[in-house]
């Protein structure tokens, strides 16, 4: 083994925790110098482990593996006759929009109930607001349990409709917007490689991109909605700011529709169980990053983002990249461009902000915008356990940031993004 290199083929041997693996072969991909172990992708199942020096034999130094030759990403991903897509009628009217009130409209809704109890109840009704304020927080934030996941469905079952979009399926020139109307798009270009994870138990990081003023679109991966396959849809959930969970009314109605708080304890929970999760790694400095003056420009704020790296290679979790297209323009907005305030949402976990959606209703719901979500391949990533290397975590954050930006290019015009251009800072 003194001359293999990435990229060479080795057999196993002497392995005690996966004999399964003995005898069969799999492609080396980093070497750990410190731990006298190399990275190997299985040829049998595709999945990374860690082995020792001594449990491999080099077999050749064919230095094209069957993952490079496939251009990294998944045999699909630029086949787009085996891409699934999903799509839903487009409705707007009372019901889903009610739906969507429910669930997203409860900034506005918080608003007004504070400026009734401040300026306008009396001394009893204000009572009342501070009683149910302090009992929202006091409760569990799933109460009350069953009755409120039932809600919770019904919300992303309305959301699932209100969001519309134009479906650009046979030509890559702009049509008029009230052209094919359609609701929510997802589009999984390789369903097979996520279900060979779910088989195998294994959770997968949906890292969603953009956030936009809100990333709402990550309701699609409510298990309601069952738009991924398998264990992978019935385990969905989203992982957003705790800010959410310590605010009364808003903890439950998230909790409701499945969603955690975006903490390392709920992240390695769910990872260390098997449960899949989507999540916004460009988080709230994405928002200040909008500029109106610059409407072609889609910025993600990722150069830097790497704790969601660290932690993939810390369980051997894939990591699936995905992109939410058309959440720009669901709402308008005003906020201060100052350091300070930069500094304080990074401190809060949120953007001091005033913003209006349908109707120009502040604080309300957003435009019923023609959201079309695209999932990628799933990288696979080796398990390193507690002892990480800046090397590796550095060369898969380097991967997943290309096949995110390729995710983007090949969608891009489908989505009505054509002259659109992704920058990541």
């Amino acid at each position: 083994m003194d001359q293999a290199k990435p990229g060479h083929t080795v057999r196993f041997q002497g392995l005690t925790e996966t004999p399964h693996l003995n005898g069969t072969t799999g492609t080396l991909e980093f070497h750990h110098a410190d731990m006298e172990r190399w990275s190997v992708r299985c040829h049998i199942d595709e999945q990374v482990v860690n082995a020792k020096v001594e449990n491999l034999t080099l077999v050749s130094s064919n230095a094209i593996s069957k993952r490079e030759s496939t251009a990294s990403s998944g045999s699909n991903a630029s086949d787009s006759s085996k891409w699934k897509t999903q799509e839903t009628p487009q409705d707007c009217g009372f019901i889903p929009t009610l739906a969507v009130t429910l669930w997203l409209g409860w900034n506005g809704i918080i608003l007004l109930i504070l400026l009734y109890g401040v300026f306008i109840a009396a001394r009893w009704e204000r009572m009342v607001i501070i009683g149910l304020c302090v009992a929202s927080l006091i409760l569990p934030a799933e109460f009350p349990g069953r009755i409120g996941f039932l809600l919770g469905n019904w919300m992303m079952k309305g959301a699932e409709k209100y969001f519309a979009l134009i479906s650009f399926t046979l030509t890559h020139i702009s049509l008029p917007r009230n052209t094919l109307m359609k609701g929510l798009k997802t589009v999984i270009e390789d369903e097979g490689n996520l279900l060979s994870h779910a088989r195998r138990n294994k959770a997968c990081i949906f890292a969603f991109n953009p956030h936009d003023m809100l990333p709402y679109a990550v309701f699609a991966f409510s298990p309601a909605l069952r738009r991924l396959p398998g264990k992978l849809g019935e385990d969905g959930c989203c992982l957003m700011t705790s800010a959410i969970f310590n605010v009364p009314f808003l903890r439950q109605v998230y909790s409701w529709v499945k969603s955690l708080p975006v903490d390392k304890r709920t992240f390695m929970g769910r990872l260390k169980r098997g449960e899949s999760f989507a999540f916004v790694p460009g988080g709230v400095q994405e928002v200040i990053l909008l500029d109106p003056k610059k409407p072609d420009d889609v910025v993600l704020f990722l150069r830097n983002r790497k704790g969601f790296i660290k932690l993939a290679l810390s369980t051997g979790s894939p990591i699936v990249p995905v992109f939410g297209f058309n959440l720009d323009g669901s709402y308008g907005y005003w906020f201060p461009r100052h350091p300070f305030i930069e500094k304080l949402s990074r401190t809060i976990g949120f953007l001091p902000l005033v913003f209006w959606g349908r109707w120009f209703v502040p604080f309300g719901i957003p435009k019923p915008k023609r959201i079309h979500v695209v999932i990628g391949p799933a990288i696979d990533v080796p398990n390193m356990g507690d002892v990480l290397d800046q090397e590796v975590v550095d060369k898969y954050h380097s991967i997943f940031l290309k096949e995110l930006e390729a995710l983007f290019e090949r969608h891009k015009h489908d989505a009505g993004y054509g002259e659109r251009t992704l920058k990541i800072v």
